[in-house]
């Protein structure tokens, strides 16, 4: 084939090869149409199919079962409401009732009526203290106050309080009444049994106690592992001793100590003097024994902070 025909047919392949392109995009162009319609009509019978075939029983999803919160606020105590009374009603007078202990105690209970105390008595107390407290149905209290007179005497009073609803609120709704104080009650036998001879363990107790309440020495080095306890500051006394050592358990008794975490509890009687004189003190500890030596665990009277073991 010439050269020229071959040119001719090329120039006119050209202009059809365009034209195919453009009927191709033209074509993608009209199926991208259809398929954006396609989408669009489908869209609400897709709807109304997913909602034809959806059970009409729809399960509820289970709510997490809430934390039960007492919203009952707890009765308050007017033992210390009882206790300002009588201590005001006793220093009061009905011959002056403009004192400031007259007018304090028929601020606390407007209906009963003041004492009369004859001249030189002695009905003034060294101190006033609330003893108990019952309650009664509603909101009505009996509180029973000791007032203790400088001859070592005590007298006891049962005094009938009311609380408000919401125990923010309290009035004494009568006279006291005198009463016989409460009856002793029998103290369960000790479950300290054993008794703790002299060895590792009251050395340990005693050097504790000198440094927990003398200052002397550092009370951590004292302590087992963990435990976190501060010695009474400033320290109140001189000189401490340790006179007496019971224990629940019998290792605490052996002559050696024994394997490590072995763990007693003991009652230590201690003696502490000052200036003031001769102090009988009492201390529950646990020991747990590390390393061949007895170790302070905890100080059961409440003071033993983080680590300690109860």
């Amino acid at each position: 084939m010439s050269p020229g025909k071959q040119a001719s047919q090329s120039e006119a392949a050209a202009p059809m090869a365009a034209g195919a392109r453009l009927e191709s995009m033209r074509r993608r162009v009209r199926l991208s149409r259809l398929a954006v319609w396609t989408v669009i009509a489908a869209g609400p019978v897709a709807l109304c199919v997913a909602v034809a075939s959806t059970p009409t029983t729809v399960a509820a999803a289970t709510p997490a079962k809430p934390t039960a919160v007492r919203t009952a606020a707890a009765a308050a105590d007017p033992g210390g409401y009882a206790q300002l009374f009588v201590s005001a009603w006793l220093r009061s007078s009905a011959g002056d009732a403009t004192t400031a202990q007259a007018r304090l105690a028929q601020s606390l209970a407007p209906d009963v009526e003041l004492p009369d105390p004859a001249a030189g008595a002695q009905s003034k107390p060294q101190s006033v203290t609330a003893v108990r407290s019952a309650q009664r149905t509603g909101g009505a209290w009996s509180v029973t106050v000791a007032a203790q007179y400088a001859d070592g005497s005590v007298r006891y009073y049962a005094v009938p309080v009311a609380a408000g609803g919401a125990g923010s609120s309290f009035t004494v709704t009568g006279a006291p009444g005198v009463v016989a104080g409460p009856a002793r009650a029998e103290a369960q036998k000790s479950s300290y049994g054993v008794s703790v001879p002299e060895g590792d363990l009251s050395s340990a107790v005693g050097e504790f106690f000198s440094a927990y309440l003398t200052g002397a020495g550092e009370v951590d080095r004292y302590l087992a592992p963990g435990v976190t306890l501060s010695a009474v500051s400033p320290a109140p006394y001189p000189s401490v001793a340790v006179q007496q050592i019971s224990a629940v358990e019998e290792a605490a008794a052996a002559e050696q100590v024994p394997a490590d975490g072995t763990k007693v509890r003991v009652l230590v009687q201690v003696e502490a003097r000052d200036t003031g004189g001769r102090w009988p003190l009492a201390y529950e500890l646990a020991l747990k024994a590390r390393s061949g030596r007895w170790e302070v665990a905890a100080l059961e009277s409440g003071t033993a902070q983080d680590g300690g073991a109860r």
